[in-house]
């Protein structure tokens, strides 16, 4: 038997996170991670988003991950709703990516964009580097039993016999949620779609889009009864999924790979882009039901990345809650070493930040699945989701509260599931053939509404340190007293007039180099705004011969449009 300060059971993105940066900021603490598996070894969820990219610096790990030369993710392509139209999510427009040598370093261009990653190699670098700051790592080590009595581990009994103890435990088992079902943590399913996936490998695909040195799309293709993904994860090697309801699989009867096959050769663009490829083989098999947990730490235990909770992955935002929820456990656990704050406060504050990320894109799924005709009534099943948020809103209302930006959040930035205001305003108009207006513009002088609201504190995360700061909360709404928030609580507290507002938040918003440009700021700035006034806790009011402020987000801003850079195929047969 040995004693650890930490040990970490699963050797993924969350074990693996965490375990850097406990190294990383407090080099005291002995840390051992276990993985049942020998590395390395495939899995599914190679498509990430742009913060992973900061973490991975944050990590030391950058460098090591760009050599691995994975392909540059610039955004996604999508087929989807009521049309047969593509239409492209950039991450960074196309247009001006510049085609610059690599390995590159975290900078500039890249800062904005994110990988596709083979995951046996990325796994493998990721595990490879916690260990090479000073973790103890044990691969192809089963945890047999998880010892616990009143709410608390006790100890790591290993399939050999051997127990391990530590002061802390990490549960960063994925879906298996090892340690979480051994605690008997409930967890809640806050949506009706229960999905299930097919995949395999492919050799030698074709890139349905190639940008500058290693950058590309992925596609996202509806098929009418479910959708396809379609991932470059290096030059020659592609991920090539299938989501369908468990249902719709159940009713065809037929085997996994006779529907995978049929669904691949339904597609046109997929189906030429794999002609002359090869699979790799065998189709894999998942269920993929969104869930959460409803506590995701105790006393001595935390739950990082799916074993805490898991979105449906049409958001490809799996690995970034991973990442990041590893990066603020490893946090949390300094902390608690430090012994500065309050115990108790910061396990509520990880619990709550872990749980809005996975609730909010929950969510956001469910109002794209509900675009793709799984709901007959669309604008009524944006009711609900207001109503999940504490909204109640007739479902008009809610077409236009979803449409532009959903709800102010200092977890996930401005917007729904961490997706900028001028993106979600797009989605939703894509998806309903219906413009979302700002209700900001129709007012032209603005009161700040803190009636019943409480101040209270929330956990920062930043540089190593968890930096307490200030909220005001209100039926389980927030509003944070920092960054964007609070520059616009200041000016509305100076002086309520629209004008002087605007202005003076696009000339801060440049001077603090935040933007670059009027426009820029404009449309970032009213993001905030914009939540502010949607949850009320700005109070509008238009006075006659006052000034007006023109102003509607612009029509398919750079981060969303049509795609015009792809062969246009038969239709796919979408409803």
């Amino acid at each position: 038997m040995k004693d650890f300060d930490v040990a970490i059971v699963g050797g993924g993105p969350a074990g693996s996170t965490c375990g850097s940066l406990l190294r990383k900021y407090a080099p005291n603490l002995n840390v051992l991670i276990l993985e049942r598996e020998f590395f390395p070894r495939d899995h599914v969820g190679e498509s990430q988003l742009p913060p992973i990219g900061k973490i991975l610096d944050e990590m030391g790990c950058w460098d090591k991950i760009e050599a691995a030369q994975f392909p540059i993710k610039i955004g996604a392509t999508y087929r989807w709703g009521q049309t047969d139209d593509l239409w492209d999510f950039e991450l960074y427009p196309a247009a001006h990516f510049k085609d610059e040598p690599r390995p590159a370093k975290y900078e500039g261009q890249r800062q904005r964009t994110a990988f596709q990653v083979d995951r046996a190699k990325y796994d493998q670098i990721l595990l490879d580097h916690a260990e090479s700051l000073g973790c103890e790592v044990r691969q192809g080590t089963k945890v047999g039993e998880i010892l616990h009595s009143d709410g608390q581990v006790d100890g790591l009994k290993l399939a050999d016999g051997t127990t391990v103890k530590a002061r802390y435990y990490i549960d960063a088992t994925g879906s298996s949620g090892f340690l979480r079902r051994a605690l008997n943590v409930p967890i809640e399913q806050p949506t009706s779609l229960q999905n299930v996936a097919f995949w395999d490998y492919w050799t030698d695909a074709e890139w349905a889009i190639t940008i500058g040195k290693g950058g590309t799309r992925v596609q996202v293709m509806s098929i009418g009864y479910g959708w396809i993904w379609f991932i470059p994860i290096s030059p020659t090697r592609t991920s090539i999924g299938l989501v369908v309801p468990a249902q719709y699989y159940k009713e065809r009867k037929i085997s996994p790979s006779e529907l995978y096959a049929e669904a691949l050769q339904k597609d046109p663009m997929i189906r030429d882009l794999i002609k002359h490829a090869k699979a790799e083989g065998p189709v894999h098999s998942t269920k993929d039901w969104s869930y959460v947990a409803q506590q995701m730490a105790g006393p001595n235990w935390f739950l990082a990345g799916e074993s805490g909770g898991f979105a449906d992955p049409i958001l490809a935002a799996g690995m970034t809650m991973a990442h990041a929820a590893g990066r603020e456990a490893a946090y949390t656990i300094a902390a608690l070493d430090a012994g500065e704050l309050d115990r108790n406060w910061l396990f509520e504050q990880y619990t709550e930040q872990q749980r809005t990320r996975v609730i909010q894109h929950i969510r956001f799924a469910d109002f794209w699945y509900a675009a793709n005709g799984c709901f007959t009534d669309l604008k009524e099943f944006t009711r609900e989701i207001a109503k999940d948020a504490g909204l109640e809103l007739d479902a008009n209302q809610a077409f236009q509260w979803l449409g532009t930006g959903g709800f102010v959040s200092e977890s996930v930035g401005n917007g729904v599931a961490g997706f900028p205001l001028g993106a979600v305003k797009d989605t939703v108009e894509l998806m309903l053939g219906q413009r979302a207006q700002l209700e900001t513009p129709d007012y032209n002088v603005l009161k700040l509404n803190l009636d019943g609201a409480e101040r209270l504190s929330f956990a920062r995360y930043r540089e190593g340190q968890i930096i307490p700061e200030e909220r005001y909360v209100r039926d389980g709404k927030m509003l944070p007293l920092n960054g964007i928030y609070r520059l616009l609580i200041d000016l509305i507290s100076q002086r309520g007039a629209i004008d002087f507002v605007v202005k003076s938040m696009i000339d801060q918003l440049i001077q603090k180099r935040v933007c670059r440009s009027t426009e820029t700021a404009l449309e970032y700035g009213m993001g905030y705004l914009e939540a502010m006034v949607r949850d009320k806790w700005v109070i509008g009011e238009f006075i006659e011969g006052g000034p007006r402020l023109n102003y509607d987000l612009p029509r398919f801003a750079s981060s969303i449009h049509p795609n015009k850079d792809m062969r246009v195929f038969e239709t796919a047969g979408t409803p």
